[in-house]
């Protein structure tokens, strides 16, 4: 078995004047086995209704949109295999897979906005500027 590092970051940005959103990731790197199941854990807080998304970059590569809850169905799907589920009664959005690849070795962001971005590059440049 090969054990993978999955660095995970927090990011807490202000977007919109006195409003403010702020995840946490609740672990800085989670080891995990290959083949095995992985969550990452993200929580939330927002006076207002949000919208969540997680990205991951891979070594070398910019940020990519892995999945997003806009509305709707709570569990989401993603990319990869990934799903994360909404549940705003304990203010999170943990991301999981039920079995992990070398090739998922990267660094995972959570992120919550009050509104939706035009585009995924519009929450990317934000990103990047935390």
């Amino acid at each position: 078995m090969l054990l993978l590092l999955v660095p995970v970051l927090e990011v807490v940005f202000t977007l919109g004047g006195t409003r403010a959103q702020s995840v946490t990731q609740l672990d800085s790197q989670v080891p995990v086995f290959e083949e095995a199941p992985v969550l990452l854990r993200c929580n939330y807080s927002s006076s207002v209704s949000v919208y969540l998304f997680w990205y991951v970059q891979y070594p070398n590569q910019g940020l990519q949109l892995l999945l997003k809850y806009l509305s709707g169905p709570t569990l989401v799907k993603g990319i990869n295999g990934f799903e994360a589920e909404f549940k705003k009664s304990e203010t999170s959005f943990h991301l999981r897979k039920p079995s992990a690849r070398i090739s998922d070795t990267a660094e995972y962001f959570c992120a919550v906005s009050d509104t939706v971005p035009e585009t995924a590059e519009e929450l990317n440049t934000n990103l990047l500027r935390c």
